[in-house]
């Protein structure tokens, strides 16, 4: 049987529109399905449409005020709700059908055979909290995804994979202190949100299951790759996630013009690889990816059409990339292994 990658996408996602100037704006979905049509891979992946989500399901994550922030926006045309998020008449249904895409894609993992699902959704959400929407998400997609699996499938063991340029703060507030969902985000520090030093590892039962790699600017490959074999990795072997998301932020590649690291498509195929490895172990293959940042449009389109076809990939041994990474990062990951090594959580 060929494997396929199950796409999820709607018309909806391209209505929702922040204005001229913004740089989350709909070209970016167009680009990406003008090059999923290549000839060589557009055989290899299916397009399905989303589910709305319900007001009950956006609730199992956010408060009923912001739900209603985001449902009164409705119909009214531009309103900016922060200095950087937007929302117009459409964005209230785009949101619900981003985080009912999480829905689908998950519905097509555990019921209809498909290994892999990427929703290609807008507006993006690891940003958005239980309360606030911010940073140009108004839900979070990827924590409702995991709420998905939690509490249709049963699932108890979830690891979020977030690579993103920008921390993803809210999908950190909604499991800081859960041992059911293990967070993992690389992301460029300080910056924009401001959060996700290394260490922030999470409180209660959750203590340990929040890892972040905080990389300063001009991280290229080498560094960060090395965290994901040396320290996602090994910790993953040793929680053996049920389930894979993935937070897919494409402003962390070279030349973003809301970022400053130096990844290429050498690292994204490479970090691929991994998160193949890890739910080839443990999860069944079922790796369920969600669209969150990226802005240069090429890197975009080219980062999209890379994951997939190292999806479809029928190769199943996993290389080590010999890698040389800064003395930032080798000291950087000596603080977060001595501080995981003293909470005895994990053995890295």
């Amino acid at each position: 049987m060929v494997q396929k990658v199950a796409i999820i996408f709607d018309e909806i996602f391209l209505k929702h529109d922040p204005g001229n100037f913004h740089p989350e704006k709909p070209e970016r979905l167009k680009i990406i399905l003008d090059r999923l049509k290549d000839e060589g891979l557009k055989s290899r992946i299916e397009i399905f449409s989303p589910e709305r989500a319900t007001k009950e399901e956006i609730l199992w994550n956010h408060s009923e005020s912001l739900y209603h922030l985001i449902e009164n926006t409705r119909g009214k045309g531009y309103f900016q709700i922060d200095a950087d998020t937007v929302a117009n008449e459409y964005s209230f249904d785009a949101a619900c059908y981003a985080v009912g895409a999480q829905k689908t894609g998950l519905k097509l993992l555990f019921e209809e055979g498909f290994k892999y699902a990427f929703t290609l959704v807008r507006p993006p959400g690891h940003h958005a909290e239980k309360d606030r929407a911010m940073g140009f998400c108004l839900f979070n997609n990827i924590a409702l995804a995991a709420h998905y699996a939690k509490n249709l499938y049963g699932i108890k063991r979830i690891l979020i994979i977030d690579f993103d340029l920008h921390h993803g703060n809210g999908t950190q507030k909604s499991f800081y202190y859960t041992d059911e969902v293990l967070f993992f985000s690389t992301h460029q520090y300080p910056y924009y949100p401001g959060t996700g030093n290394y260490n922030e590892i999470g409180a209660g039962y959750g203590i340990g299951y929040t890892i972040n790699v905080p990389l300063k600017a001009g991280c290229g490959n080498d560094d960060f790759i090395f965290f994901y074999q040396s320290l996602l990795k090994p910790i993953a072997f040793q929680y053996k996630p049920q389930l894979v998301l993935i937070s897919a932020g494409f402003d962390c590649m070279i030349n973003d013009p809301l970022g400053d690291f130096e990844v290429t498509l050498e690292g994204i195929a490479r970090i691929t690889e991994l998160f193949k490895e890890i739910a080839y172990n443990f999860a069944n293959g079922k790796i369920l990816f969600t669209l969150e940042g990226g802005y240069n449009l090429k890197n975009l389109s080219e980062g999209i059409f890379t994951i997939v076809q190292k999806l479809v990939e029928e190769e199943v041994v996993y290389p080590f990339s010999e890698v040389s990474p800064t003395s930032y990062a080798l000291d950087l990951f000596r603080k977060i292994k001595d501080m995981l090594t003293f909470k005895g959580i994990w053995d890295v």
